[in-house]
């Protein structure tokens, strides 16, 4: 099986994040196509046209990262990145679906700023901006109590805001947020967030 996705995408990068976590590399093949490539190849396979999308063995399909990684997590036995049940399995998701909320609103934001200057709407690029911001106090408050072994909602949130980084450096989730910082550094070290952030191909130098 194999999963379609684009390169800087934190959602793409979650399930990326998720099969090297689960040990799967060797049952799911990633293939990251360039931005321009990609309408082309996901909407034959995603009538949204959107990534990541996972087709398995047999040709069906299964999208988005949260349905992917919900997939992924049962292939690998189960209970590996979602807790099965219960509180625990509901704090995952939800911490999940926070990280989740991060990378839509950086995502919007990017789009938003990729429009002529004249076009751009800036309250809505405020009220994304907000969202960011909001997020990030929320994750302060409990990102110190965070577990040395990740779950999902931590790839999710990790993933989201590396994608920040590179989105919206402007939004400093950083900024008044040393233990949300920290975490996020000492995440970023784990082999599967380092195998897998997103590096901005950089200009040939002039001759």
């Amino acid at each position: 099986m194999k999963v379609i996705t684009a390169p800087a995408s934190p959602f793409g990068r979650k399930v990326r994040v998720a099969i090297a976590e689960l040990g799967l590399a060797d049952k799911v093949q990633v293939e990251i196509f360039p931005v321009q490539a990609l309408a082309a190849r996901a909407a034959p396979v995603n009538p949204l046209g959107k990534i990541p999308v996972l087709i398995k063995d047999d040709g069906s399909t299964l999208y988005d990262s949260t349905v992917i990684c919900e997939y992924l997590d049962g292939l690998a036995g189960g209970g590996r990145l979602i807790p099965a049940a219960g509180e625990a399995r509901l704090a995952a998701l939800k911490l999940q679906a926070l990280g989740n909320g991060i990378g839509e609103a950086a995502t919007l934001i990017g789009g938003e700023r990729g429009r002529p200057e004249a076009a751009r709407h800036a309250p809505f690029i405020e009220a994304q901006s907000a969202k960011i911001v909001r997020a990030a106090d929320e994750l302060e408050k409990i990102a110190e109590g965070f577990p040395a072994t990740p779950h999902i909602g931590h790839i999710a949130v990790a993933c989201a805001l590396g994608y920040c980084d590179f989105r919206v450096p402007d939004v400093d989730w950083r900024k008044g947020r040393p233990k949300l910082a920290a975490w996020f550094a000492k995440m970023s070290e784990r082999p599967a967030m380092a195998a897998t952030v997103f590096r901005p191909p950089q200009p040939a130098p002039a001759r």
